[in-house]
């Protein structure tokens, strides 16, 4: 069983392995949302997230015999690379199962470390079962990436460090997948201090570990689908969800777009770049999923930053457009000299910034000098594409649409 002596030696083991993130006051984030917050950058630990604390210390506990048999894991990307970099410290073979559809800067820093990977068809659940298959074969040493209380443990020493850096902390918010982070941190918080409260985020598109404590059972989801393909687990684990309802005071979810705002604000405000998963604790806040947390000194967990570079700019633009900073607007127009430069001259009257135009003729059934003009602007907020949608109103265009 888990207890404190474990946590605390998993504290130990991994002092030389691991950095010791800071806690980062953000007074921009606090002043946006109401309360004092505080960042936990897991992104910038080794390898890039929390994970290598749990892979490490499972690895170090492994006899000798288990170690000349290799380990076996499965992962979206974060557990690969903590298991690979593990691994080839203790000199082990690793073999990584890996969804095929895993960004390719995690499976190319897997491979960096010396692991095989494996890639399998599906989501994180297929590599799972694709791992057991293997690990029965070869007698390797399975590494579960959370329902393991050895991993647990490594991840627990987030919640030991949160406690010492921040001893009035009132409140930390964690992203949830599988559930092992937020099982080992919650368990060393509230073995150290029962009155901080410690509060889950999932994903809107992969809500396991929510579903399930909300209904008292375990539940397996049908399929998951999120920009967080770190937390898209179809299944929480068994240990992991007993101590959630045990130690976890509320779960709640958020949306992609709400992931892609929060990865964005995370880039502009604390100069800090942030995979999905390790997004979702900060969207919790600024959407004010947590109202319970206004006035309190909270430390929201960035738990990882590999995030691929193509998938980040999708997420900047959608982040853009879902925040206010960016829109198109469509106008129906009569097909005359001056009728774009009457329209860019109230957009820029107003501030905005044009960045691209197209212009269509109208349609059969409409009005023969008639024709569409889409503009796509940079803008402030949405009260600022109010502003100018209402002046272009005002001077006599017609908007048809606003995306």
């Amino acid at each position: 069983m888990l207890n404190l002596d474990k946590v605390y030696q998993a504290h130990y083991v991994l002092k030389d392995a691991i950095r010791t993130t800071d806690i980062i006051y953000s007074p921009v984030l606090s002043a946006e949302t109401g309360c004092k917050l505080y960042l936990k950058p897991e992104n910038l630990q080794i390898t890039g997230s929390f994970k290598v604390r749990g892979a490490y210390y499972k690895i170090s506990q492994l006899s000798e015999e288990e170690k000349q048999k290799g380990v076996i894991a499965c992962s979206a990307g974060n557990h690969a690379q903590g298991v690979a970099l593990a691994s080839k410290k203790f000199g082990i073979k690793a073999t990584i199962c890996m969804p095929d559809g895993a960004p390719i800067s995690k499976v190319e820093a897997t491979k960096s470390y010396g692991a095989e990977v494996v890639l399998v068809p599906g989501v994180y659940d297929d590599a799972y079962n694709k791992a057991e298959d293997l690990k029965n074969t070869f007698g390797s040493t399975f590494i579960h990436p959370f329902d393991d209380e050895d991993v647990i443990a490594g991840q627990a020493t987030v919640g030991l460090e949160i406690i010492n850096q921040i001893r009035d902390v009132e409140a930390v918010i964690v992203p949830i997948g599988g559930g092992g982070l937020i099982s080992g941190l919650a368990y060393a918080i509230k073995s150290i201090n029962p009155k901080v409260k410690v509060y889950g985020v999932q994903s809107a598109g992969a809500p396991s570990m929510l579903n399930s404590v909300a209904r008292n059972k375990l539940e397996r989801l049908e399929s998951v689908s999120t920009i967080a393909d770190g937390i898209a687990v179809k299944e929480p684990g068994s240990i992991t969800y007993e101590m959630c309802k045990k130690y976890v005071d509320k779960i709640v979810s958020v949306t992609d777009d709400q992931v892609a705002a929060a990865i964005l604000k995370l880039i502009e405000k604390q100069k800090m770049i942030a995979e999905g998963a390790g997004a979702v604790a900060l969207a919790a806040v600024l959407f004010d999923k947590l109202p319970e947390i206004k006035n309190k000194k909270v430390v929201c967990l960035v738990s990882g930053g590999n995030i691929d570079v193509t998938i980040l700019s999708r997420v900047i633009k959608r982040g853009l457009l879902m925040s206010g900073r960016s829109c198109s607007l469509t106008i129906e127009l009569v097909d005359k000299p001056g009728q774009l430069v009457q329209v860019s001259t109230i957009i820029a009257s107003c501030g905005g910034n044009v960045t691209s135009v197209h212009h269509e003729r109208s349609h059969e059934g409409s009005d023969v000098n008639g024709c569409y003009l889409r503009i796509q602007i940079e803008t402030r907020n949405f009260e600022h594409i109010d502003e100018i949608e209402n002046k272009l109103k005002a001077n006599g265009f017609k908007v048809v649409e606003r995306s």
